[in-house]
């Protein structure tokens, strides 16, 4: 792995167990055991950072949600999504970087910060699920995907914040209200 890969693993890890603001440059430093000067050889400040770690974390939600991508020509193409996006927000290894996610896109200063990375990716996950929605022979597939993408971060925001919501059980009425 190389520095900037590196570099970028460390404040994803610190960033998600300690927040943004109380994550200083140094600490990335120390843990990754490089410099203050390789960082900003790589990065020209802390807000930079950021922006990657969010362009990392929004990788990692893509590789773990990959399941849509052939949904759309299957005859289940609405339950293999769903379940696809249960599976990857269920991931332990993940749980403390999709917090960290909510929390930067809630934030007012890291919000402004990413604003167009959280918009780019939202008109992806936006265009993706329509066609699904569309091809399910829903007519009016734009309202609602964007009432189903509410829900659904409503759904991953309890699951996150609460080791006891049923998320299995969710699920199950989540299939059944859209299948």
């Amino acid at each position: 792995m190389d520095k900037r890969q590196q570099i970028i693993e460390v404040a994803t890890q610190l960033f998600s167990e300690h927040g943004f603001e109380k994550t200083p440059v140094s600490t990335i430093c120390e843990k990754a055991e490089i410099s203050k000067g390789l960082v900003f050889h790589h990065f020209k400040n802390k807000n930079e950072l950021l922006r990657e770690v969010f362009i990392y974390i929004s990788q990692i939600i893509e590789e773990a949600d990959k399941g849509d991508e052939d949904a759309v020509e299957s005859d289940h193409a609405l339950e293999l999504m769903i379940n696809s996006i249960f599976d990857a927000m269920t991931v332990a290894e993940h749980r403390k970087i999709y917090q960290f996610n909510f929390s930067v896109m809630v934030h007012p200063t890291t919000r402004a910060i990413v604003v167009d990375l959280i918009d780019e990716r939202y008109q992806g996950l936006q265009a993706s699920t329509e066609a699904i929605f569309h091809a399910s022979g829903y007519s009016n597939a734009a309202v609602v995907t964007k009432m189903f993408i509410a829900e659904i971060d409503g759904i991953a925001m309890n699951y996150l914040l609460n080791d006891d919501f049923p998320i299995e059980e969710i699920r199950q009425e989540f299939i059944k209200k859209y299948c």
